[in-house]
C-alpha cells in the first residue's frame, strides 16, 4: 500500500484472503455496507461469534464468505487466521470491547487494487510469471523461533520447513541468475540465516502482538534477505 508501482500481482495461498481482495476490488462500496452491518454489539458476544464462525465454515458462497471473513478477522483472537486439518477456520473469540471496522482502509484498498491482479496459487508458479523489470517481495509464514512455536496452519496444507527452503532457492535463482530482485522477510534464526545464504541481510527488532496482554509482548529479531546481483550496465 505504501509503494507506487504501475501494476501489481499479489499472490497468497489462502483462498479466503484472495477472495476478499477480489470482492473489494470489484464491489468496494456495496461490500463495505454489508460488512459493517456485522459489527454490532450483539455480534460481539461469544455465542454469536461461534455461530458466525460455523456459518462461515459451512458457506460456499464467495461473497458471503468475504463478509464473514472480515468479521472473524476483527472479532477473533488477535486477528489470527488459522485453520484445522479439515480446512475449517478455528480461531477463538477475541473478547474485544469494540472491534474496529476498517472503513477508511477498505476505501483506500479498493482504489489501490484497481492496478492489481490477485492470484491464489503455489508460490512456485508466481515466481515463474516474473520477468526482468519486476520486483518480488515474499512474506511467508514465519519460521519458528523455537521448536514449540511452529505455526503453519495459515491455510489448509500449511507451510513446512521444506517450503521455506524451496522458497529460498527460488529467490536465489531469481535474484542472482534471472536478475529479478527478491526480498524475503522472516524471523532471524539460525535456520533462516542458513537457508538464505548468499543474500544481503538487514536485521530488525519487531514487536509481536500474539499475546493479548501487552506486558507479555516483546520485540523479536526479524531478518530481511535481499537477493540481487545487478547487471553491469545497471546504474543503481
Amino acid at each position: 500500500m505504501n509503494t507506487q508501482y504501475p501494476k501489481y500481482l499479489l499472490n497468497d495461498i489462502n483462498p479466503d484472503l484472495i477472495n476478499l481482495y477480489q470482492i473489494i476490488q470489484g464491489k468496494g462500496d456495496s461490500y463495505a455496507q454489508d460488512a459493517i452491518s456485522m459489527f454490532t454489539p450483539s455480534n460481539n458476544q461469544e455465542s454469536h461469534y461461534y455461530a458466525i464462525r460455523q456459518e462461515f465454515n459451512l458457506s460456499k458462497d464467495p461473497y458471503e464468505r468475504s463478509v464473514l471473513f472480515l468479521y472473524l478477522n476483527r472479532h477473533g483472537y488477535n486477528g489470527l487466521c488459522r485453520y484445522n486439518g479439515k480446512g475449517k477456520f478455528n480461531v477463538p473469540f477475541g473478547r474485544y470491547k469494540a472491534p474496529y471496522f476498517p472503513e477508511k482502509e477498505l476505501d483506500i484498498f479498493a482504489e489501490k487494487s484497481q492496478s492489481a491482479i490477485f492470484t491464489c496459487e503455489p508460490f512456485e508458479k508466481t515466481f515463474s510469471r516474473a520477468r526482468q523489470g519486476a520486483v518480488i517481495y515474499c512474506d511467508p509464514p514465519y519460521a519458528p523461533i523455537s521448536k514449540t512455536a511452529m505455526f503453519n496452519a495459515y491455510a489448509k496444507g500449511g507451510f513446512s520447513l521444506d517450503s521455506q527452503v524451496k522458497l529460498a532457492l527460488l529467490a536465489q535463482k531469481a535474484g542472482h541468475k534471472r536478475k529479478i530482485p527478491v526480498l524475503i522477510s522472516n524471523h532471524d534464526t539460525e535456520f533462516t540465516r542458513q537457508i538464505y545464504q548468499g543474500a544481503q541481510f538487514t536485521e530488525l527488532q519487531v514487536s509481536r502482538f500474539i499475546s493479548q496482554n501487552g506486558k507479555n509482548r516483546s520485540k523479536v529479531g526479524e531478518l530481511m534477505a535481499l537477493y540481487w546481483k545487478p547487471r553491469l550496465n545497471d546504474s543503481n
